[in-house]
């Protein structure tokens, strides 16, 4: 229980934190604070609930949501379920309205 809420605790952090450190992320429309907040909730809720399944492959998958709530998943996985797992995560977040899965399959993660 501790190991799941400190790795949650960790994704929360630095995805708050990545932004002020490496510069801008990808979303740059600021023109409309509330959707970049809402955004930013939903992808984080997404990082959170994929490190809470303890799947270390699943660390290599990228999230990201755009201002009409869709999340763009890219990165890799070692396998197709694990990669399906994680649309499904994704799809099952409160305020995600579609889920478009570009990870590719790496069996050697």
């Amino acid at each position: 229980m501790k190991l799941k809420l400190i790795a949650s605790g960790v994704i929360v952090m630095s995805t708050l934190l990545a932004p002020a450190v490496f510069g801008q992320d990808s979303d740059t429309d600021r023109t409309h604070p509330r959707a970049f907040v809402k955004d930013s909730v939903i992808t984080t809720k997404i990082k959170s609930k994929l490190a809470a399944q303890h799947l270390g492959t699943l660390a290599h998958i990228r999230v990201d949501t755009d201002k009409d709530g869709v999340v763009w998943l890219s990165g890799s996985a070692p396998s197709r379920d694990a990669a399906e797992r994680a649309a499904d995560i994704a799809r099952s977040t409160e305020g995600v309205e579609s889920v478009k899965n570009e990870v590719v399959v790496r069996r050697n993660e």
